[in-house]
């Protein structure tokens, strides 16, 4: 598993720097943006030492109906 920046921290490790991950690694998300699903999949992305952002996550409320 991948080491989160919450782990590095826990660990004293200040020099941490993540792994760099490929879009293809993690999925999008089309979770509202300040929602709870959209802030459980930032804290799960986290915990996983992912990326916060994905290109392709949901930026707006454009095509809520």
């Amino acid at each position: 598993m991948r080491e989160s920046i919450l782990h590095a921290i826990q660990n004293g490790n200040w020099d941490f720097e993540p792994v760099t991950t490929e879009e293809e690694e993690f999925a999008a998300t089309s979770a509202l943006p300040g929602s709870v699903e959209k802030l459980d999949i930032l804290a799960e992305r986290i915990e996983k030492g992912l990326p916060l952002w994905h290109s392709q996550d949901r930026l707006d409320y454009g095509d809520t109906e």
